[in-house]
């Protein structure tokens, strides 16, 4: 009887996904988190190769003002950086920034400070004899570091940018704490809603968003995995 009774909660529970629109919200509120975070990495990525570019330069000065900017974003919790974004500059500078525009920004911000040092040491990784070759051959700085240099950065840059997209990706949830309605926030709404009559309902719900979550993450894997064989050959 125990075991029947838990069978029956687990599947009153997952009943609470197929009532209504649901499972479709579930879904909307999944392409609002990829769209936040594909403007991110989007914006992270050319942002964040400049930064590398400029943090290899020998000007200490530049390689400071990007090492303090690189750290502040690491220490700074995410969550901090989207209370300062969304409510802070509204009410200092009187910006109109919706929840989805602070988390680009805050993600932007992120992103480019990390990809910016995965950058750096790509470029540092490649080894001097690959400049001298290129010199030898008569190329020259500019024909070095497109022809020669970037590809091999790119080889490198392919499983780190990866692993840092999908933890963007991820972090995303957050944003539900500046009012964002995402796919966790459309998820407390529907555990909310059926709270009374279906106290289970949780279960199945934060079952399919990591569901959900796995899915785009394993898709990104696949595609970085392909990405790589497709260099080697």
């Amino acid at each position: 009887m125990p075991s029947s009774a838990a069978d029956s909660a687990i599947v009153q529970a997952f009943s609470v996904l197929s009532a209504g629109r649901n499972f479709a919200r579930l879904l909307g509120g999944l392409w609002v988190t990829v769209r936040i975070a594909a403007a991110a990495v989007i914006l992270s990525l050319c942002f964040g190769l400049l930064l590398g570019i400029v943090m290899t330069r020998k000007n200490r000065i530049v390689r400071a003002a990007c090492r303090i900017y690189l750290e502040f974003m690491r220490i700074m919790p995410q969550l901090v950086l989207l209370f300062i974004a969304y409510f802070g500059l509204t009410r200092a500078f009187g910006w109109q920034l919706s929840g989805e525009a602070a988390s680009v920004l805050v993600f932007t911000l992120w992103g480019t400070a990390e990809m910016g040092d995965l950058v750096r040491g790509a470029l540092e990784s490649v080894p001097r004899h690959q400049y001298e070759s290129g010199m030898a051959l008569g190329l020259t700085d500019r024909q070095i570091f497109f022809s020669i240099i970037v590809p091999q950065t790119v080889r490198r840059l392919v499983p780190l940018s990866m692993n840092l997209i999908t933890r963007m990706i991820k972090t995303t949830s957050l944003v539900v704490f500046i009012g964002v309605i995402e796919v966790v926030k459309v998820g407390q709404q529907i555990i909310e809603a059926n709270r009374l009559t279906v106290p289970s309902a949780s279960i199945a719900v934060y079952a399919v968003i990591f569901f959900l979550y796995f899915i785009v993450c394993w898709l990104l894997s696949l595609a970085a995995g392909a990405l790589e064989r497709r260099q080697k050959e």
